[in-house]
Protein backbone atom coordinates (compact mmCIF):
# COMPACT_ATOMS: atom_id res chain seq x y z
CA UNK A 1 0.00 0.00 0.00
CA UNK A 2 2.97 2.36 0.75
CA UNK A 3 4.02 1.18 -2.57
CA UNK A 4 1.28 2.49 -4.46
CA UNK A 5 1.03 5.79 -2.62
CA UNK A 6 4.17 6.75 -3.24
CA UNK A 7 3.77 6.11 -6.63
CA UNK A 8 0.80 8.50 -6.60
CA UNK A 9 2.60 11.39 -5.09
CA UNK A 10 5.13 10.84 -8.54
CA UNK A 11 2.60 11.12 -10.59
CA UNK A 12 1.02 13.98 -9.18
CA UNK A 13 3.86 15.48 -9.58
CA UNK A 14 5.07 14.90 -12.73
CA UNK A 15 1.48 15.95 -13.90
CA UNK A 16 1.45 19.08 -11.67
CA UNK A 17 5.29 20.34 -13.27
CA UNK A 18 4.08 19.25 -17.00
CA UNK A 19 0.22 21.58 -16.50
CA UNK A 20 3.00 24.59 -14.73
CA UNK A 21 5.12 24.26 -18.32
CA UNK A 22 2.19 24.40 -20.77
CA UNK A 23 1.01 27.27 -18.83
CA UNK A 24 4.48 29.27 -19.15
CA UNK A 25 4.34 28.31 -23.07
CA UNK A 26 0.59 29.81 -23.35
CA UNK A 27 1.34 33.11 -21.77
CA UNK A 28 4.74 33.18 -23.46
CA UNK A 29 3.16 32.59 -26.87
CA UNK A 30 0.17 35.05 -26.03
CA UNK A 31 2.66 37.63 -24.73
CA UNK A 32 4.90 37.28 -28.46
CA UNK A 33 1.50 37.49 -29.99
CA UNK A 34 0.17 40.88 -27.86
CA UNK A 35 3.58 41.88 -28.66
CA UNK A 36 3.50 41.39 -32.51
CA UNK A 37 -0.07 42.72 -32.38
CA UNK A 38 1.59 46.30 -30.46
CA UNK A 39 4.79 46.14 -33.10
CA UNK A 40 2.19 46.05 -36.03
CA UNK A 41 0.02 48.63 -34.42
CA UNK A 42 3.38 50.75 -33.56
CA UNK A 43 4.58 50.93 -37.60
CA UNK A 44 1.08 51.84 -38.29
CA UNK A 45 0.70 54.53 -36.59
CA UNK A 46 4.64 55.46 -37.12
CA UNK A 47 5.11 55.58 -40.72
CA UNK A 48 1.95 53.18 -42.35
CA UNK A 49 -0.74 55.47 -42.01
CA UNK A 50 -3.64 53.37 -44.20
CA UNK A 51 -4.64 56.03 -46.80
CA UNK A 52 -8.42 56.69 -47.01
CA UNK A 53 -10.07 55.15 -50.74
CA UNK A 54 -9.90 57.59 -53.44
CA UNK A 55 -12.80 59.49 -54.21
CA UNK A 56 -14.61 59.22 -57.21
CA UNK A 57 -16.97 61.19 -58.98
CA UNK A 58 -19.87 59.74 -61.09
CA UNK A 59 -21.22 62.17 -63.92
CA UNK A 60 -23.86 61.32 -66.18
CA UNK A 61 -23.83 62.30 -69.72
CA UNK A 62 -25.63 61.66 -72.93
CA UNK A 63 -22.80 61.12 -75.08
CA UNK A 64 -24.52 61.95 -78.67
CA UNK A 65 -24.24 65.76 -78.40
CA UNK A 66 -21.09 67.00 -79.82
CA UNK A 67 -19.40 69.23 -79.62
CA UNK A 68 -20.86 68.90 -75.87
CA UNK A 69 -19.75 65.49 -75.33
CA UNK A 70 -19.98 62.32 -78.21
CA UNK A 71 -17.79 59.35 -78.48
CA UNK A 72 -15.05 59.08 -81.18
CA UNK A 73 -11.73 56.29 -81.71
CA UNK A 74 -9.13 57.40 -80.20
CA UNK A 75 -5.18 56.56 -81.08
CA UNK A 76 -5.44 53.56 -79.77
CA UNK A 77 -8.46 52.86 -81.62
CA UNK A 78 -10.25 53.00 -78.44
CA UNK A 79 -13.89 53.93 -77.60
CA UNK A 80 -13.54 57.47 -75.94
CA UNK A 81 -16.06 59.93 -75.01
CA UNK A 82 -14.99 63.28 -75.38
CA UNK A 83 -16.48 67.31 -76.11
CA UNK A 84 -16.19 70.48 -74.00
CA UNK A 85 -18.78 69.19 -71.20
CA UNK A 86 -16.52 66.00 -70.87
CA UNK A 87 -13.04 68.89 -70.32
CA UNK A 88 -15.19 70.78 -67.33
CA UNK A 89 -15.96 67.34 -65.70
CA UNK A 90 -12.21 66.58 -65.91
CA UNK A 91 -11.74 70.19 -64.08
CA UNK A 92 -14.40 69.40 -61.24
CA UNK A 93 -13.00 66.01 -60.76
CA UNK A 94 -9.32 67.17 -60.06
CA UNK A 95 -10.26 70.48 -58.22
CA UNK A 96 -11.97 67.47 -55.62
CA UNK A 97 -8.82 65.33 -55.99
CA UNK A 98 -11.34 62.67 -57.61
CA UNK A 99 -11.45 60.33 -60.13
CA UNK A 100 -13.50 60.86 -62.80
CA UNK A 101 -16.08 58.12 -64.10
CA UNK A 102 -18.68 59.03 -67.15
CA UNK A 103 -22.02 57.17 -67.73
CA UNK A 104 -23.52 57.36 -71.06
CA UNK A 105 -27.26 58.03 -70.82
CA UNK A 106 -30.27 58.23 -71.99
CA UNK A 107 -30.74 62.12 -71.68
CA UNK A 108 -33.93 61.26 -70.48
CA UNK A 109 -32.94 59.09 -67.57
CA UNK A 110 -30.29 61.95 -66.30
CA UNK A 111 -32.33 63.32 -63.84
CA UNK A 112 -33.69 60.32 -62.16
CA UNK A 113 -30.10 58.79 -62.44
CA UNK A 114 -29.28 61.71 -60.43
CA UNK A 115 -31.87 61.83 -57.91
CA UNK A 116 -31.72 58.15 -57.14
CA UNK A 117 -27.90 58.99 -56.33
CA UNK A 118 -26.43 56.60 -58.75
CA UNK A 119 -25.05 59.80 -60.67
CA UNK A 120 -23.20 62.67 -58.32
CA UNK A 121 -23.46 64.97 -61.34
CA UNK A 122 -25.56 65.73 -64.84
CA UNK A 123 -23.44 67.65 -67.29
CA UNK A 124 -24.86 67.43 -70.83
CA UNK A 125 -26.30 70.40 -72.16
CA UNK A 126 -29.04 70.96 -69.43
CA UNK A 127 -31.08 73.73 -69.13
CA UNK A 128 -32.44 75.20 -66.29
CA UNK A 129 -36.14 75.01 -66.53
CA UNK A 130 -38.33 75.60 -63.58
CA UNK A 131 -39.35 72.18 -63.30
CA UNK A 132 -35.55 70.76 -62.91
CA UNK A 133 -35.42 73.33 -60.64
CA UNK A 134 -37.81 71.81 -58.12
CA UNK A 135 -36.15 68.51 -58.98
CA UNK A 136 -32.48 69.01 -58.48
CA UNK A 137 -30.25 71.78 -57.41
CA UNK A 138 -28.41 73.34 -60.49
CA UNK A 139 -25.43 75.50 -60.77
CA UNK A 140 -24.52 78.54 -62.02
CA UNK A 141 -25.22 79.08 -66.11
CA UNK A 142 -21.58 78.10 -67.79
CA UNK A 143 -22.22 78.42 -71.14
CA UNK A 144 -25.23 79.99 -73.72
CA UNK A 145 -26.17 79.01 -77.02
CA UNK A 146 -28.61 79.89 -79.85
CA UNK A 147 -31.12 76.76 -80.95
CA UNK A 148 -31.44 75.93 -84.44
CA UNK A 149 -33.88 74.17 -87.13
CA UNK A 150 -32.33 71.32 -89.09
CA UNK A 151 -34.01 69.91 -92.34
CA UNK A 152 -32.86 68.67 -95.56
CA UNK A 153 -31.30 70.26 -98.14
CA UNK A 154 -34.16 70.51 -100.37
CA UNK A 155 -36.99 71.73 -98.32
CA UNK A 156 -34.71 74.37 -97.08
CA UNK A 157 -36.70 76.71 -98.04
CA UNK A 158 -39.63 75.02 -96.94
CA UNK A 159 -39.64 75.14 -93.04
CA UNK A 160 -37.13 78.82 -93.26
CA UNK A 161 -39.35 80.22 -90.12
CA UNK A 162 -41.29 79.01 -87.13
CA UNK A 163 -44.55 79.54 -88.62
CA UNK A 164 -43.44 77.36 -91.56
CA UNK A 165 -43.26 73.98 -89.04
CA UNK A 166 -46.77 74.08 -88.16
CA UNK A 167 -48.34 70.54 -88.86
CA UNK A 168 -44.70 69.67 -90.16
CA UNK A 169 -43.07 66.19 -88.50
CA UNK A 170 -40.20 67.52 -86.18
CA UNK A 171 -37.63 65.09 -84.20
CA UNK A 172 -36.50 66.10 -81.01
CA UNK A 173 -34.78 64.43 -78.12
CA UNK A 174 -36.87 63.32 -75.38
CA UNK A 175 -36.89 65.15 -72.18
CA UNK A 176 -34.95 67.95 -73.73
CA UNK A 177 -36.56 71.94 -74.17
CA UNK A 178 -36.75 71.62 -77.41
CA UNK A 179 -39.33 68.98 -77.34
CA UNK A 180 -41.17 71.28 -75.19
CA UNK A 181 -40.53 73.75 -77.88
CA UNK A 182 -41.65 71.90 -80.74
CA UNK A 183 -45.05 71.23 -78.60
CA UNK A 184 -46.01 74.77 -78.50
CA UNK A 185 -45.84 74.47 -82.47
CA UNK A 186 -49.44 74.36 -83.72
CA UNK A 187 -50.49 70.67 -85.05
CA UNK A 188 -46.89 69.82 -85.22
CA UNK A 189 -46.35 65.71 -85.11
CA UNK A 190 -43.09 64.93 -83.07
CA UNK A 191 -40.85 62.40 -83.07
CA UNK A 192 -39.32 62.27 -79.35
CA UNK A 193 -36.07 60.20 -79.43
CA UNK A 194 -33.70 59.35 -76.97
CA UNK A 195 -30.93 59.88 -78.76
CA UNK A 196 -30.10 62.69 -81.60
CA UNK A 197 -28.42 60.11 -83.57
CA UNK A 198 -31.81 58.13 -84.25
CA UNK A 199 -33.30 61.76 -85.10
CA UNK A 200 -31.01 62.14 -88.01
CA UNK A 201 -31.94 59.16 -88.93
CA UNK A 202 -35.61 59.63 -88.99
CA UNK A 203 -34.72 62.86 -90.90
CA UNK A 204 -32.56 61.24 -93.91
CA UNK A 205 -35.15 58.20 -94.24
CA UNK A 206 -38.06 61.24 -94.40
CA UNK A 207 -39.25 60.31 -91.82
CA UNK A 208 -39.49 63.59 -90.38
CA UNK A 209 -39.38 66.82 -91.76
CA UNK A 210 -37.19 68.91 -89.38
CA UNK A 211 -35.30 68.67 -86.36
CA UNK A 212 -34.86 71.40 -83.72
CA UNK A 213 -31.42 71.25 -82.58
CA UNK A 214 -29.33 73.23 -80.12
CA UNK A 215 -27.25 75.20 -82.23
CA UNK A 216 -23.61 74.12 -82.03
CA UNK A 217 -25.12 70.19 -82.28
CA UNK A 218 -27.10 71.54 -85.08
CA UNK A 219 -23.78 72.73 -86.55
CA UNK A 220 -21.78 69.82 -85.86
CA UNK A 221 -24.72 67.26 -87.56
CA UNK A 222 -24.62 69.11 -90.44
CA UNK A 223 -21.05 69.33 -91.30
CA UNK A 224 -21.06 65.53 -91.22
CA UNK A 225 -23.50 64.33 -92.18
CA UNK A 226 -24.69 65.22 -95.85
CA UNK A 227 -27.54 66.54 -97.77
CA UNK A 228 -28.55 68.35 -94.22
CA UNK A 229 -28.93 71.99 -93.87
CA UNK A 230 -29.94 74.75 -91.21
CA UNK A 231 -32.81 76.67 -91.94
CA UNK A 232 -33.41 80.22 -91.11
CA UNK A 233 -36.22 79.02 -88.85
CA UNK A 234 -35.06 80.82 -84.74
CA UNK A 235 -36.54 78.97 -82.76
CA UNK A 236 -37.05 81.19 -79.36
CA UNK A 237 -36.50 80.02 -75.73
CA UNK A 238 -36.07 81.91 -72.57
CA UNK A 239 -33.55 78.42 -71.13
CA UNK A 240 -30.91 79.11 -73.66
CA UNK A 241 -28.07 78.77 -70.89
CA UNK A 242 -26.58 75.66 -69.92
CA UNK A 243 -26.06 74.13 -66.26
CA UNK A 244 -24.76 71.49 -64.09
CA UNK A 245 -27.29 69.27 -62.27
CA UNK A 246 -26.46 67.77 -58.87
CA UNK A 247 -28.48 65.69 -56.36
CA UNK A 248 -31.02 67.91 -53.59
CA UNK A 249 -29.50 69.73 -50.87
CA UNK A 250 -26.16 68.61 -51.62
CA UNK A 251 -24.76 72.21 -50.74
CA UNK A 252 -21.02 71.37 -50.80
CA UNK A 253 -20.93 69.53 -54.13
CA UNK A 254 -22.88 72.23 -55.41
CA UNK A 255 -20.13 75.34 -54.24
CA UNK A 256 -17.56 73.27 -55.26
CA UNK A 257 -18.86 73.26 -59.24
CA UNK A 258 -19.85 76.46 -58.86
CA UNK A 259 -16.05 77.52 -57.82
CA UNK A 260 -14.62 75.47 -60.44
CA UNK A 261 -16.75 77.21 -62.79
CA UNK A 262 -15.66 80.79 -61.51
CA UNK A 263 -12.31 79.89 -62.50
CA UNK A 264 -12.83 78.43 -65.61
CA UNK A 265 -14.95 81.14 -66.80
CA UNK A 266 -12.77 83.86 -65.75
CA UNK A 267 -9.48 81.70 -67.45
CA UNK A 268 -11.85 81.47 -70.92
CA UNK A 269 -10.86 77.83 -70.50
CA UNK A 270 -15.11 77.26 -71.54
CA UNK A 271 -14.67 78.96 -74.77
CA UNK A 272 -10.85 77.26 -75.02
CA UNK A 273 -13.12 73.62 -74.38
CA UNK A 274 -15.89 74.33 -77.25
CA UNK A 275 -13.36 75.49 -80.04
CA UNK A 276 -11.46 72.17 -79.19
CA UNK A 277 -14.41 70.16 -79.00
CA UNK A 278 -15.75 71.90 -82.43
CA UNK A 279 -12.51 70.73 -84.04
CA UNK A 280 -12.78 67.14 -82.67
CA UNK A 281 -16.56 67.15 -83.81
CA UNK A 282 -15.32 67.73 -87.44
CA UNK A 283 -13.02 64.94 -88.30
Amino acid sequence: MKKWGMLFIAVMMVTLVLAACGQEKNNSGNTANNAGQAANQNETQAGGEQTEPAKKLVVGMSADFPPYEFHIKNDKGEDEIVGFDVEIAKEIAKDMGAELEIKDLKFDTLLNELSSGRVDLVISGLSPTPERAEQIDMSKIYYKAEQAVVTREADKDKFNTMESLEGAKIGVQQGSIQEDMAKEIPNAQLTSLGKINDIIMQLNTNRVDAAILEGPVAESFVKNVKGLVITDAKPVTEDDGYVIGIKKGNQELLDQVNTTLDRLISAGSIDQFVAEASALAEK
